[in-house]
């Protein structure tokens, strides 16, 4: 890589500072040992020898894991997780979403499909702008006009038709059994249902399990309708859900509500296989994520090419020095994301020059080394040749080494907050994942240009990011999170805290995040990640700090190199690691 002399000599500067920066090091002791990260005694998820599955549930997890055990394959597991998910986990696993799966056979082979949502055939440009062309507050994320045509059941079919082994039925039976019998409530699921039922009930058009009085911790959820629908889904497949009774009431929900999703829109969705997106750092790790329209591979790999001008190790965890390089790294690749990411079927994303090397090496050569970047003064590049969130993601090894990571989404909590009547499922709001209008920002915040502007059978672009990292030629990691736009900055931070602050995965996950998307101009942190020293020289240094209460919730696997996997489960939720 090739640098200005003065460039050269401000890299040595920091290099030398890295090394002098000891001192933060010591004064941010206290949080590193509540991480109990590399400064103290490793701690480790989930051993085992054979199999990992980590979820974003325990029944989910169990279900999964039973499936491996009996002669399963990742697929076959995927397709039992998703549709558990479904039932335990209902303000983000979902049938009426969509989502990314990041294959990795172990031959090596890579795989990716995209079941994200899209736009139904009567969406339009201005179809959230009142009659001056100002944004209608809410309107693309509340009620039946938020909801993008789901592509999670199609998602699940494709897979399972080309890579799974078991019967689908009876791959879908365990979601069954557990809607049929229900399920005890904890104390965080309850407070969820709680917290949205006001709005569940006003924007449903029938009385459904969560309009009425919310249950009580650690009594049993039964879900009939689903269960139902499970059946239906489980006996027809695809059909089972986009034709026939189910799609049925879904257009029926629709014209309750002044929906457009209409019969054909269902019938004519369809997934799509894509190419991975590859990527290298530091000439032993591959990196496999999802092209667009997903931002999160496009957006990481940028990022892991700019960082690899700096020693991270050297620099230390947490020290002033790198969360100054990191937040101004994210803070570049959030700008070309707002310009130049969309669905690449409506538009010509510009993957050549967002990954290439000398791009990216000027796009870092503008990092100050002394002062934060004002987001106002950073553009995207030009060529001239050219997520409250709730999402959830799960990461599984099988016994024959072939590796799967999903993230899958309603977009938030309980996505658009309407239940299908009679059929007992939410529908997802991702059409606020579009730019409603160029330049105003969506619920997360992040900005977006005509390259995601809303166009009927489009897909919205996404932050999520589910990877799967080879080592050496070899299965390394699987990694993934929700968390709407921090979604690609935890899974940057989590890779970083294995490969270059020789944290164990569960450290790793554990460990405290921050989060920069160029606009707002913002440094979030989760709660006591930084001590008050080091939030003080990061605030002279010109970064505005907000603090989160969390960050992401990230379910990983690492594989070490005695063949041991290791399983993270979050413990910013209640996220369960299980493996034999």
């Amino acid at each position: 890589m090739k640098y200005t002399l003065i460039f050269i000599s401000l890299l040595l500067i920091l290099s030398n500072a890295c090394k002098l920066k000891k001192d933060i090091n010591q004064s941010a002791t206290a949080s590193i040992e509540q991480e109990k990260t590399i400064l103290e005694q490793q701690e480790m998820g989930v051993l085992a020898d054979n199999a990992m599955v980590v979820t974003a549930h325990p029944e989910a997890s169990k279900i999964g894991i039973e499936v491996l055990k009996n002669g399963g394959n990742a697929t076959d597991a995927m397709v039992a997780i998703h549709f558990a998910l479904t039932v335990c986990y209902p303000r983000a696993g979902n049938i009426g979403g969509g989502g990314f799966m990041v294959m990795r056979e172990n031959n090596g082979n890579t795989h990716t499909l995209d079941f994200r949502e899209t736009a139904p055939a009567l969406a339009s440009k201005d179809m959230y702008l009142d009659a001056e062309k100002n944004v209608i507050p809410r309107l693309s994320l509340d009620g039946h006009l938020a909801v993008g045509v789901p592509g999670s059941v199609d998602g699940m079919w494709k897979a399972h038709q080309k890579f799974g082994k078991l019967n689908w039925a009876n791959l879908l039976q365990p979601a069954i059994n557990l809607a049929e019998n229900g399920y005890k409530l904890t104390k965080a699921e309850v407070e969820y249902m709680d917290k949205y039922k006001e709005t569940i009930q006003v924007l449903n058009t029938e009385e459904n399990l969560f309009t009425i009085k919310t249950p009580e911790v650690n009594s049993v959820f039964k879900q009939l309708e689903l269960a139902k629908t499970l059946r239906l889904i489980a006996q027809n497949g695809r059909s089972g859900f986009y034709e026939g009774e189910t799609a049925q009431l879904f257009v029926e929900e629709m014209e309750r509500g002044n929906g457009i999703i209409s019969l054909e829109d269902l019938k004519n969705y369809q997934s799509v296989w894509r190419e991975a997106l590859v990527g290298n750092y530091k000439n032993a790790y591959n990196i496999i994520s999802m092209s667009p329209p997903s931002s999160g591979g496009v957006c990481l790999l940028q990022m892991l090419e700019m960082l690899e001008n700096i020693n991270l190790n050297e620099c230390g965890f947490h020290s002033l020095s790198s969360i100054h390089l990191i937040n101004e790294v994210e803070r570049l690749a959030y700008a070309d994301r707002a310009e130049h990411l969309g669905d690449p079927a409506f538009y010509n994303v510009p993957m050549e020059n967002l990954l290439d090397t000398a791009y990216l090496d000027k796009r870092f050569e503008s990092i100050s080394i002394l002062q934060a970047t004002r987001s106002n003064i950073v553009k995207a590049g030009n060529f001239t040749d050219n997520e409250s969130k709730e999402t959830t993601h799960y990461s599984i090894v099988d016994t024959e080494g072939n590796a799967i990571a999903v993230t899958t989404t309603l977009n938030g909590n309980y996505g658009a907050k309407v239940v299908v009547g009679g059929a007992g499922f939410f529908l997802n709001n991702e059409m606020d994942d579009f730019s409603a209008k160029p330049g105003v920002p969506n619920q997360f915040g992040l900005i977006g240009k005509e390259a995601n502007a809303i166009e009927a059978g489009k897909r919205m672009l996404s932050s999520m990011t589910p990877t799967i990292i080879e080592k050496n030629g070899k299965l390394f990691m699987v990694v993934g999170t929700p968390g709407g736009s921090t979604i690609i900055t935890s899974v940057l931070q989590n890779f970083l805290n294995v490969v270059e602050y020789n944290m164990t995965m569960q450290e790793a996950v554990n460990a405290k995040r921050f989060h920069h998307q160029w606009k707002p101009d913002t440094l979030f942190v989760e709660s006591g990640a930084f001590n008050e020293k080091l939030s003080h020289e990061l605030k002279m240094k010109g970064h505005t700090l907000i603090e989160k209460e969390k960050i992401g919730r990230v379910d990983a696997i690492l594989i070490h190199e005695n063949g041991k996997l290791e399983g993270a489960a979050d413990p910013r939720g209640e996220d369960k690691a299980m493996g034999f």
